[in-house]
């Protein structure tokens, strides 16, 4: 695939959740029509896309049924089983390609990966029983966290080491997973950038946003982030040699921490991402329409934000305040399509404008 997709292009997105949900909003207002893959049943974007599969990923027959339907896929989410990823690349291509799949998969990797580029990251150590936990304790020191190498997301896969005494409780949370410790760093509030490179090398970033979690889980993203002109130019030049070094195509989430002595990189993630979605009602061109411009192999758009903004995920009963947000002339709401409220479930999130 080299010439750009042309409008009635059949986009394949592997995933079909809100991420997925989104992609296939931005695709149809360029004249794309999707192909859902998911094996879930009736799956959020399901609602939005013109073709959904609903199949496991262990399916071959559906898988090539799905790749030869389509003329590029790609994915909402980074823990693709590879066996369906090589069913599929043997009939169609895959954008983000496979190389930023394997870095992100695993922890390990891919803060090597970060670590190799020359940037900098959180102390960190391989763990795969209780004394390599214990050297990593004595090299790493506490408090630390202990994360599950692969998967994991939301706070999932995580325990805290506050002191070494904790050390067995954390290693039985990850159930015999190869594990990762991370050291603890200082640092003042997280920030994150949305990069997206197409397939001719031209980068192109959002405004960084700042993100304040709980529970392990992304409450608000609020733009502009609180970043000096010199932080601001830190992250996006950072960003940039990150899909640079994996020849991305596609937008990528790099999520930061900001600290007295700079930027230390806290992860990856190789698709749209949860603090990007404020670009909806901020830009001209948002997150989601990048990502599939860069897929399609069309020109990045302008993604200059208009106006300061606040995302606030809603989630679980947090959607029992849409009634009240719907009223409100400075909120745009964007909901999913989740047939179950479940406490800890992302249902939704709502922008709110800030100042124009």
């Amino acid at each position: 695939m080299t010439d750009p997709l042309r409008t009635g292009a059949t986009i394949g997105i592997l995933g079909g959740g809100q991420l997925g949900r989104m992609l296939s909003v931005a695709a149809s207002r360029l004249g794309f029509k999707c192909h859902i893959f998911e094996p879930g049943a009736a799956p959020p974007a399901s609602q939005v896309a013109d073709i959904t599969t609903c199949a496991p990923y262990e399916d071959t027959a559906a898988l090539q049924s799905f790749a030869r339907s389509v003329d590029v896929v790609t994915y909402e989410f980074e823990n693709i089983p590879t066996s369906a990823l090589d069913c599929v690349e043997a009939i169609v291509p895959i954008r983000p390609g496979r190389e930023a799949l394997r870095v992100s998969q695993d922890r390990l990797t891919e803060k090597t990966f970060l670590q190799d580029l020359g940037l900098t990251v959180a102390p960190f150590s391989d763990v795969t029983d209780a004394a390599s936990l214990d050297a990593a304790l004595q090299r790493i020191g506490a408090p630390a966290i202990l994360k599950t190498r692969r998967f994991g997301y939301d706070g999932k896969g995580q325990a805290r080491i506050m002191a070494r005494e904790n050390a067995a409780s954390a290693l039985a949370d990850m159930s015999g997973q190869p594990s990762i410790l991370e050291g603890f760093v200082n640092f003042s509030h997280e920030v994150s950038v949305i990069a997206a490179r197409s397939s001719d090398g031209a980068v192109a970033c959002f405004d960084p946003g700042e993100n304040v979690h709980k529970d392990g889980i992304l409450r608000t993203t609020q733009v502009p982030a609180r970043l000096s002109g010199a932080q601001r130019t830190d992250a996006v030049l950072l960003a940039g040699k990150i899909l640079n070094a994996l020849d991305y195509v596609g937008v990528m989430g790099v999520e930061l921490f900001v600290t007295p002595q700079g930027l230390v990189v806290n992860e990856i993630a190789p698709r749209v991402h949860n603090s990007g979605h404020w670009t909806q009602n901020g830009c001209m061109v948002d997150q989601f329409e990048q990502h599939i411009r860069a897929v399609a192999g069309w020109p990045l758009g302008d993604g200059t934000r208009h106006c300061d903004i606040v995302m606030e995920n809603l989630i679980g009963d947090d959607m029992d305040r849409v009634p009240d947000l719907a009223r409100d002339g400075t909120a745009a709401l964007h909901l999913y399509g989740k047939a179950e409220v479940k406490p800890g479930r992302k249902m939704g999130h709502v922008n709110r404008v800030v100042q124009s």
